[in-house]
């Protein structure tokens, strides 16, 4: 820094608490292990799925359209048609 301070100017860094800071880091740990838990959870629910039968990759994108709004969908529907027809492939 041209003036020698430790801290850019952009950041406004006050005092630190580290019981604080303390506390918002084992508040993201403890959500990393939740999210990590609840990956391995739906890992498993797709494992179970391809076991009786299901297609994963069609499942995985239906769960994607889903989570969609109707006009998203319908627009990436649309754009999908549109490049399908373009290279040939209907």
């Amino acid at each position: 820094m041209p003036d020698g301070s430790a801290v850019s100017k952009k950041t406004k860094a006050g005092p630190i608490s580290a019981d604080r800071l303390k506390s918002f880091v084992e508040r993201i740990e403890k959500l990393e292990e939740e999210r990590k838990a609840i990956g391995s959870d739906i890992k498993d629910v797709y494992s179970e799925a391809k076991g009786v039968g299901y297609d994963v990759k069609t499942m995985r994108k239906i769960v994607s359209l889903r989570s969609m709004d109707a006009a998203d969908r319908a627009e990436q529907e649309t754009l999908l048609d549109t490049y399908k027809h373009a290279l040939g492939m209907v």
